[in-house]
């Protein structure tokens, strides 16, 4: 099943894609018509939901073309963040392999939904991008073990964590560099867990810059896989339904290019991950910081 939020009626709704239509859950009796609450109401739930959609009549169809998307769970709990989580990626950074994943968090604002633009603070022409696979919760999940803990996703989509580097070494945190609004992207879809191997890997992870490919692995080289990942953060935090974890991502980000590649006003990023999809944005100067 692949689900979405657009914008209906000036708010954000839930839809199940099928191909090139979208029928709206509130087109399907009995669900909810909220995104955080499908995810809480199981997997059962979203199964039914999937065959409830199939069944649907054609007339409570509407185009995917003529939907403004958003991100797929508009406003998520928390959005936990994996850094140097591929060997490459931390080698290119002069980084040791780390025996335990550096983690932090990005806030709503900071983040848009496909074909939005990503915005460049005027702070800074150090605007980063990085592919991400993003791994989204289904159920609550606390101290729970790395064999168990595959049994909470809900299902997976992408991640741009945008990141305005400069800012970001600017301490030993990188909460600031991270959390800039609008500099990273989510979505287009949540795909459920059944469509895609185990833990999601081993699937060809890409980002292309203006069509040129500029990132080019595969999840399966991750060093904290996702059911790892989940593990880890569980021993912490309580994870519930609609969180987001963005699971970190592979070599070739812009700044550690020869020359540097960082991201101006006009270019097109794309993340792609195989079986779930390509995320689009362009790149504009954040009006806040004009004269």
């Amino acid at each position: 099943m692949r689900l979405v939020s657009f914008v209906d009626q000036g708010r954000f709704v839930p839809g199940v894609r099928l191909g090139e239509q979208v029928v709206p859950v509130s087109a399907l009796a009995g669900f909810p018509d909220d995104a955080l609450a499908l995810l809480a109401a199981g997997a059962d739930t979203l199964h039914r939901l999937d065959a409830a959609a199939r069944s649907a009549p054609a007339a409570t169809h509407r185009a995917l073309s003529s939907l403004t998307l958003g991100m797929p769970i508009p406003r998520p709990g928390k959005v936990i963040c994996i850094g140097l989580n591929y060997a490459l990626h931390a080698k290119e950074g002069g980084n040791p392999i780390p025996d335990y994943p550096a983690v932090f968090l990005r806030v709503q604002s900071s983040l848009v939904g496909p074909n939005q633009p990503m915005l460049r603070p005027g702070c800074s022409d150090k605007l980063d991008y990085e592919a991400e696979l993003a791994i989204i919760i289904g159920s609550r999940a606390r101290c729970v073990s790395e064999a168990d803990a595959l049994a909470h996703v809900a299902g997976y989509s992408l991640f741009n964590d945008g990141s305005v580097r400069d800012y970001q070494r600017k301490s030993t945190q990188w909460t600031m560099g991270k959390n800039f609004d609008a500099t990273g992207a989510f979505g287009p879809e949540i795909v459920s867990a059944d469509e895609l191997p185990p833990g999601a890997a081993p699937l060809r992870i890409t980002a292309r810059v203006d069509g040129q490919t500029v990132q080019d692995s595969t999840t399966g080289d991750m060093i904290f896989s996702v059911a790892r990942c989940i593990a880890i953060l569980s021993e912490v935090m309580t994870l519930e339904p609609g969180d987001v974890i963005a699971t970190g991502t592979p070599s070739g980000v812009g700044y550690a290019r020869k020359p540097p590649l960082f991201l101006a006003p006009g270019k097109v990023v794309e993340i792609e991950v195989e079986g779930v999809g390509v995320l689009r944005n362009t790149i504009a100067d954040d009006p806040a910081f004009a004269a």
